[in-house]
């Protein structure tokens, strides 16, 4: 297998406006494409993120709660690069997104943080 990248995330969300208005306008990602699909009375959502990468936001009628243990073997977190976190930070607390102390990867040494999405989806913001 030759891997050329990843090409989107899904994420399913429980309150697809809530979700739409998080990842749109507070997090800034641009819209590809908007599809309501009536027979399962769902929409799918294509988000840019960056220059290439992709999340797809799906909404379907009462989703199953996803089990919460940090530590449970699974997707972790959902990590996203920027340039500068100082001002990332400032941004989304300007727009009311509560976000931990930053840190720095001691392998790395690079800056890092994590909020919450709507559904309380674990993201990190990295300076890169």
């Amino acid at each position: 297998m030759k891997t050329k990248g990843i090409h989107h995330v899904a994420i399913i969300c429980s309150d697809y406006q809530k979700s739409k208005h998080f990842y749109v306008d507070i997090l800034g990602f641009a819209i590809i494409e908007e599809t309501y699909r009536a027979a399962r009375d769902s929409y799918k959502l294509d988000l840019r993120v960056g220059d290439c990468d992709g999340i797809e936001l799906f909404s379907f009628p009462n989703p199953p709660a996803r089990v919460n243990k940090p530590e449970a073997c699974g997707l972790r977190h959902l990590a996203f690069k920027v340039e500068d976190i100082n001002e990332s930070v400032s941004s989304l607390q300007a727009k009311g997104v509560e976000l931990e102390e930053i840190r720095v990867d001691e392998i790395t040494g690079k800056r890092f943080t994590f909020f919450q999405d709507p559904d309380g989806l674990p993201l990190e913001m990295y300076e890169s």
